[in-house]
């Protein structure tokens, strides 16, 4: 199950990324949690030092390998360097499975211990000095794109992606790659301004979107969530010790989260098993393919010099059926 979080800068999403990790940690369930915010914070939230979470190898920094491993023995892509994040699978690809060891993971993701289990843990890397004013932050979360575009992933184990912050996800077709967004909210007008527009942005692609209420301080902000965001309003968050601690660098047991919490995120756990019968594969390759012919011909065709529309296999849909190539 793919999981994203979302919600403006400060709302506490990668608070609740990570508690959502460690809810499924607890529960045995493989998680592969992602950094794909441009502040980085999710490493230090599952208990990392500030040490451990830079020396992550970042994502954005690996893209030849990521490229050349997924692109494998595909007719239609001429090389890795004409792949682009947009990138659709085909017959010959290589595909990622979560429960799996491939060159991607092993040159990317660290396990983090934590409490009870583990989780597997990958990041886009920082926006650095040498990215001012020639790049953007999406030219790193594209290495998270493309491999969602190659991922087949089962119901009994998740990857959880911590995203950028506000609306910056709608600059790809990234936002649709989700079975479940939780949109974190405060109640406040700049809160649900962005539930707004996120809504009404996936609305035309079935995107599945859960609100979460945080930071929510008595009955008048429950009653002001409930009145501007309606039934996408899941659950509610309040003041939380544990968390409050966790923010000052105390790391405290994982089971004394407490009672509200818990109960927070088992409701989020069941919204998000419960969408599973709603996978649609062959919507999902449709969508992956829209977006990636409306790349090619905006940018793509022009900075790789090739016709990218070529890449698409129209017999080609991704599903658990597939089965990934061999490294």
């Amino acid at each position: 199950m793919k999981i994203a979080f979302v919600g403006k800068g400060g709302s506490g999403k990668t608070t609740l990324s990570s508690l959502f990790v460690r809810y499924l940690a607890a529960r045995r369930v493989p998680v592969t949690a992602v950094d794909a915010d441009i502040n980085q914070h999710l490493g230090v939230a599952l208990g990392l030092t500030d040490e451990e979470a830079a020396a992550l190898p970042p994502l954005g920094a690996r893209l030849p390998l990521i490229k050349d491993y997924l692109r494998g023995d595909n007719p239609r892509i001429q090389s890795a360097e004409t792949m682009i994040k947009t990138t659709p699978p085909g017959a010959g690809s290589r595909l990622l499975r979560l429960a799996e060891e491939n060159p991607v993971f092993a040159a990317c993701a660290r396990t983090v211990p934590l409490d009870d289990g583990a989780a597997r843990l990958l990041a886009t890397g920082p926006f650095t000095a040498d990215d001012l004013g020639v790049a953007c932050y999406h030219s790193k979360t594209g290495a998270v794109e493309l491999c969602l575009n190659h991922l087949v992933d089962g119901r009994d184990e998740y990857l959880v992606v911590d995203m950028t912050a506000g609306s910056d996800s709608f600059a790809s077709g990234l936002f649709t790659r989700f079975d479940m967004t939780f949109l974190v909210a405060e109640p406040t007008r700049k809160g649900v301004s962005v539930y707004r527009q996120y809504r009404d942005y996936a609305r035309d692609y079935g995107v599945a979107l859960r609100v979460i209420g945080n930071k929510v301080q008595g009955p008048d902000d429950l009653a002001f969530l409930r009145s501007e965001i309606g039934d996408d309003l899941l659950v509610t968050l309040g003041h939380s010790d544990w968390v409050r601690a966790l923010e000052r660098g105390v790391r405290r047991p994982f089971a004394e989260l407490g009672e509200a919490s818990e109960s927070a995120l088992d409701a989020m756990y069941r919204a998000a098993d419960a969408s599973y019968p709603d996978r649609d594969w062959e919507r999902y390759t449709q969508q992956m393919v829209h977006f990636h012919l409306k790349n090619a011909a905006s940018w793509g065709n022009d900075r790789t010099g090739a016709d990218l529309a070529a890449q698409v296999d129209p017999g080609f849909v991704l599903s658990e059926a597939n089965s990934p190539q061999p490294a």
